[in-house]
């Protein structure tokens, strides 16, 4: 069985999707498309931005966002095109707008529109806070998240710190107020964490922090008609399928303002039979995360055009 896993914010590089762009007209339009939606939200030339960058400006959340988006919806209509389609999908935070896409939940204008909004949000929600995200290395589920409640017992005025992200066994995200990260690093130190890493974010994702991000999405949710899923998507705030009773709207809601359970969702396609994985996105962030979750996973990366070439002659129909 295949499964599609779709990459996060922080995987952004300039250039990326150039190639693409440059050699499938499918690509190129999806792309162009793209621009014409998210630039009713925000002042954004996604082509632009993508290829040329700078860094800085495509690292801010508000153009990340819907660039790394627009990549993989491309990367996914080639895909179908050339007959390789997933039978489980799942994405890293913003990579589950695209996991619903390539499952037919959302269609490809009303993703891009939601996504530019997201990043906006997000960027708003952020504004004039001090925080800071932090990766920790080579420690337990447990002790991270009992250092992080100790943390917002024992820090002096702005103390909110949680878990964000559970990527992979052995590495976990931080998030909140940079004093009360500072304070749980602190702890995580003294409980054996192997090392602790500032990650180059401009928000504390994944926490309370962004509930007005998620007040706002919440809004925007109930005029989105989310179609039944074709392809079987594992959530971010959940680790597996929803069920009957749980509904899109809700968990997107949910998702920018709570944990991450990647390590979770991965385990959880392995364990219904998903023996392959593609990453779709730049970078091979997500591909390392699933050769530590998962024993024996055949695992691909599609960042460029030759990734995408070998692949479809490995996969393809």
């Amino acid at each position: 069985m295949l499964g599609f896993v779709y990459a996060g914010q922080g995987s952004q590089r300039v250039g990326m999707g150039q190639d693409f762009y440059d050699k499938y007209d499918c690509y190129r339009e999806t792309i162009d498309n793209a621009t014409e939606v998210v630039s009713k939200v925000t002042d954004m030339d996604v082509a632009d931005i993508s290829f040329n960058g700078p860094i800085e400006q495509l690292s801010q959340t508000a153009y990340t966002q819907p660039a790394m988006v627009a990549f993989a919806i491309g990367v996914t209509k080639l895909l179908k095109e050339a007959g390789i389609e997933a039978d489980y999908t799942c994405g890293l935070s913003l990579g589950e707008y695209s996991a619903l896409y390539e499952a037919g939940v959302v269609d490809e204008a009303t993703i891009m529109e939601l996504i530019a909004k997201r990043g906006k949000y997000m960027t708003e929600a952020s504004q004039g806070l001090n925080v800071k995200m932090a990766a920790v290395l080579g420690m337990d589920r447990e002790t991270v998240l009992e250092c992080c409640e100790k943390a917002c017992e024992v820090t002096e005025g702005e103390r909110v710190v949680q878990a964000a992200n559970f990527n992979c066994p052995g590495q976990i995200v931080i998030s909140g107020h940079s004093s009360a990260v500072d304070m749980a690093s602190a702890f995580l130190k003294e409980a054996g964490a192997k090392r602790i890493l500032p990650l180059k974010v401009s928000g504390p994702f994944h926490t309370k922090l962004m509930k007005p991000a998620g007040d706002k999405l919440a809004q925007e949710f109930k005029t989105v008609d989310f179609k039944e899923e074709k392809t079987k998507v594992v959530f971010n705030c959940l680790g597996r399928e929803k069920n009957q009773n749980e509904e899109v709207a809700n968990l997107l809601e949910k998702q920018v303002q709570s944990s991450v359970y990647l390590e979770d969702s991965i385990r959880y396609m392995a364990e219904a039979g998903v023996d392959t994985f593609v990453e779709i996105g730049p970078g091979k962030a997500i591909s390392k995360f699933i050769t530590k979750t998962v024993d024996n996973a055949k695992v691909y990366s599609i960042d460029t055009v030759d990734d995408f070439e070998n692949i479809v002659k490995e996969l393809g129909a």
